[in-house]
């Protein structure tokens, strides 16, 4: 698994890395994850139970999650890891992540194998989406296959990067049911509490709540509402509150680990998602497992998590969230809805291993067909237009030469790489007890 974005950062692309790799482990493969440097977090770490994580000594941008993309700093490092791990496929993540792309690019120098997820919906107009678009495209060229978590992603990522449709996948999310189970004792029926627990940016939809959340509680006094996370949009919030004088309505917890997300979600009776582009949308699946109803903007996959008697969907303005929210607190005033009955509908149809199971496959068609050639990476990259087509080109004979330099530099040494491997199977349970002690390290 290659990405910038992993532990310690929290989020949705996060935990899917990992929920991910415990269960390929769990099936009998041999996982390891190749991310960035968090601080001082750097070199090889374990995570519980036994999941092996590269931080490779790259800082992100200022400001940012992800490393400045070269294309080829990365490759000395790759090059070692993939040698020494025997890797096969390398599965990247994201289509912001720098690593990722530049994983896809060296991976075919050692001859393995490549797969890519997309965790999100751009758009075609703007001019960031166009560069991000024109950089996807690039990367999945040459990759052989790909993974969405909807349908809608999946139309969405075969449009931006024109791929093949039948290269692309569609494999949903999931959670671990036992970590978001309702609260043994239900929170009390007064107040109403509307929890939301995600980042706080634009693509978020925060504007919508700022805008919602001071009239929801003019409109009903025993509503509050609960706001976890952090980001570019939280003075907004907070400057909100103040103008409103709503600071006993409006509680702002700051940023939650993913491990404290359920303790927020038991607190409430109304999950508000208001994100303006979405292709899944793990939290609502997190939220319903505890019982909680869910009000959400209908973008992009969202309408694909959820049966339609769990979720009340809003467009993406303020006035139609209102609506929505208005109806969910009408339906929590009612009462009726058992939370455990809801708990195990969301368990039965979202499951990790299942995931898994699904993924094994795709990789297993990766490896039963055909390699493109090296000539016929050229011809395919030549083929991205008339200003990007030969910059790629460029770039991918360049990383071939940067590639061949290392191997007569530093030629690797096979039994060396026979050692490590059978060094990681005997001691791996010392480490991941190691680990666990470190702040910060674990499975949660």
């Amino acid at each position: 698994m290659v990405s910038d974005f992993f532990h310690p950062a929290a989020g949705g692309v996060e935990n899917h890395i990992y929920e991910l790799s415990i269960n390929l482990l769990a099936l009998g493969h041999r996982v390891i994850v190749i991310t960035h440097a968090y601080g001082d977090r750097v070199g090889v770490r374990w995570l519980l139970p036994h999941l092996k994580v590269y931080y490779v000594p790259l800082l992100p941008m200022p400001g940012n999650q992800v490393t400045l993309p070269n294309f080829f700093t990365f490759l000395p490092y790759f090059r070692s890891i993939v040698q020494r791990e025997k890797v096969e496929i390398v599965h990247a993540h994201g289509a912001l992540s720098s690593l990722g792309q530049e994983g896809i690019l060296h991976a075919h120098l050692m001859g393995v194998r490549t797969v890519f997820t997309d965790h999100s919906l751009f758009g075609f107009d703007d001019a960031a989406s166009i560069l991000t678009n024109k950089l996807l495209e690039g990367a999945l060229r040459c990759v052989d296959r790909v993974i969405c978590v909807s349908h809608t992603g999946r139309e969405n990522t075969v449009l931006r990067a024109r791929l093949e449709p039948h290269r692309a996948h569609v494999i949903p999310n999931a959670i671990v049911p036992s970590d978001f189970q309702p609260a043994s004792v239900p929170p009390p029926p007064l107040p109403i509490t509307i929890v939301v627990v995600s980042r706080l940016v634009y693509r978020k939809g925060i504007d919508l709540l700022i805008s919602a959340a001071p009239r929801v509680c003019a409109m009903y006094p025993d509503v509050r509402f609960i706001v976890g996370g952090d980001g570019s949009h939280l003075t907004s919030l907070e400057q909100t509150r103040e103008t409103h004088m709503l600071q006993d309505r409006i509680i702002l917890l700051g940023r939650v680990r993913h491990s404290d997300v359920r303790s927020v979600l038991t607190r409430g009776h109304i999950f508000l998602n208001a994100s303006l582009t979405e292709s899944f949308g793990i939290s609502i699946l997190e939220a319903a497992s505890c019982g909680l109803f869910i009000v959400s903007t209908r973008v992009g996959g969202v309408p694909e998590v959820l049966p339609k008697e769990l979720v009340e969907f809003a467009n993406p303005d303020s006035d139609d969230v209102l609506r929505a929210l208005g109806h969910a607190i009408e339906v929590v005033r009612q009462g009726g809805r058992d939370p455990h009955a809801v708990h195990a509908q969301v368990k039965e149809l979202y499951d990790w291993r299942r995931v898994a199971q699904l993924t094994q496959d795709v990789y297993a068609s990766v490896i039963a067909s055909e390699p493109y050639s090296l000539y016929e990476r050229l011809v395919r990259t030549s083929q991205l237009g008339l200003f990007a087509g030969p910059i790629y080109a460029i770039i991918l004979v360049v990383d071939c030469f940067w590639f061949a330099f290392l191997q007569w530099m530093w030629p690797y040494d096979e039994e060396l790489d026979g050692v490590g491997a059978v060094w990681d199977e005997e001691r791996w349970k010392e480490l991941a007890a190691k680990a666990s002690k470190e702040e910060g390290v674990s499975g949660g």
